[in-house]
């Protein structure tokens, strides 16, 4: 029950669209520092001199290591003090981090500062996702977590027509200082307007984050949450389905462009109108169908997430074998609306059944299998395979290491019908009802 008084819980109620939009910029610029070495891959390869394993681990396994780890006690920190002091700390490192790989004159120097980027972003998503939860009442967190998750989409596509245009015109360090820059002024701006709002308000029990003796400890944080089988599995699905995410992401420019013939002014247009429109199309309206059929039917929640990718397979081989890259990018939209679905329902599903107490840790948890099997392995292993296929293919040398991903959606779309069971048993349990 709530007391007199108007308290950040309230305050925070009256401007909810305001929040979530400063959290969603935030998210896009997140992802948009994320990715613009992926979007920029051809030039920085030619100006210092890196092959496609090394574009690889920088995009994916070096970035990943500092990301996934250092988020869980970043989580555990901002479950105990303010979750927005620590998302604006935290975007303004990333930014300022960004900036320097704008400076770098190897592959050292380039790695260092992508760790750097890792380091910061690790405090962004899992408090915004906790923010959200305790900003909006259940039956709205779906649609909340999919505007949200517009960042990923917004973020690839401004990097792509943002960053191919500034690199075109002039160099392609010069994206990496803007966005550097942009990103420590929002950091500021959300110190400055976001407030904190009351953990659990909108649960059924809600309880004081002040009360000492329920506080979870570090350690009991982390078992809680991998020793329950659901939420394991749901983080386990999650990184099969973000490993071909960011290994199809990670290299598609590159991709269109040394395979298909794209040049990085039809790229600036094209593929950032492809992965804005496709990517956040799916997202938005997997958050609109969780919400829609989450509430009566838990399994939802895992089970729209594995038609998709059953249905995203062929589209996403025929983008590989299309001979042109207007028709490979026509091809590539219906893969990128569809590899979208899984994250709003399952960030969705795995903010609702934790304590609301361990609602910034439980996200770094879940980021960290998604992203150490995803960011961390999906980009390396198709920039290995492309390089392993190379003595024997040639310049389809890539091509032939997106084949290789196709596998890895029939592996996902089958965690996540495990999760489905698993859900469907949960909750016809004695336990649970």
């Amino acid at each position: 029950m709530k007391t007199g008084g108007i308290g950040a819980g309230e305050r925070t109620s009256g401007n909810r669209g305001l929040v979530l939009g400063m959290l969603c910029f935030v998210y896009v610029l997140n992802f948009l520092d994320r990715q613009l070495v992926s979007i920029l891959a051809k030039p920085i390869q030619d100006g210092l001199q890196i092959t496609d394993s090394q574009l690889g681990r920088i995009t994916g396994f070096y970035f990943a290591l500092f990301y996934c780890f250092i988020a869980i006690p970043v989580g555990w920190l901002a479950d105990r003090t303010s979750r927005v002091k620590v998302l604006s700390i935290a975007c303004g490192l990333w930014s300022a981090a960004t900036a320097a790989c704008g400076m770098a004159g190897n592959y050292g120097q380039l790695v260092v500062a992508r760790m750097a980027v890792g380091v910061g972003e690790a405090g962004g998503v899992p408090p915004s996702y906790a923010i959200i939860s305790d900003t909006f009442p259940r039956e709205q967190r779906g649609t909340a977590m999919g505007i949200f998750n517009l960042g990923p989409p917004l973020g690839s596509a401004l990097g792509v027509a943002f960053g191919a245009s500034l690199a075109a015109a002039y160099d392609w360090r010069v994206p990496f200082y803007v966005v550097g820059a942009i990103g420590v002024l929002t950091a500021v701006l959300v110190y400055m307007i976001v407030p904190e709002p009351e953990r659990g308000r909108f649960d059924p029990a809600p309880v004081s984050s002040a009360d000492p003796e329920r506080d979870e400890s570090f350690g009991q944080a982390i078992r809680g949450f991998f020793g329950n089988r659901i939420l394991a599995v749901a983080a386990l699905a999650s990184g099969a389905a973000n490993f071909i995410t960011y290994g199809l992401s990670n290299f598609a420019t590159l991709f269109l462009m040394r395979e298909k013939g794209m040049a990085l002014e039809q790229v600036a247009i094209w593929y950032a109108l492809a992965v804005g429109i496709g990517m956040g199309a799916g997202i938005f309206v997997s958050g609109r169908l969780i919400d829609r059929f989450g509430v009566g039917n838990k399994a939802a929640y895992a089970t729209i997430p594995a038609l998709s990718l059953v249905l995203a397979l062929p589209f996403f081989l025929g983008f590989v074998a299309a001979d042109r890259w207007e028709v490979a990018l026509i091809l590539l939209c219906v893969p990128l609306f569809l590899n979208s679905v899984f994250l709003p329902a399952t960030v969705t599903f795995v903010q609702g059944e934790v304590d609301p107490r361990a609602r910034v840790i439980s996200g770094a948890l879940l980021l960290l299998v998604m992203n150490l099997i995803g960011l961390g392995l999906g980009p390396t292993f198709v920039g290995m395979a492309s390089d392993f296929f190379r003595p024997y293919h040639g310049e389809h040398a890539l091509q032939m290491g997106l084949y290789a991903l196709a596998p890895m959606y029939l592996i996902a779309a089958l965690l996540f019908m495990w999760l489905a069971r698993l859900i469907k048993r949960a909750s016809s349990s004695p336990e649970r009802s």
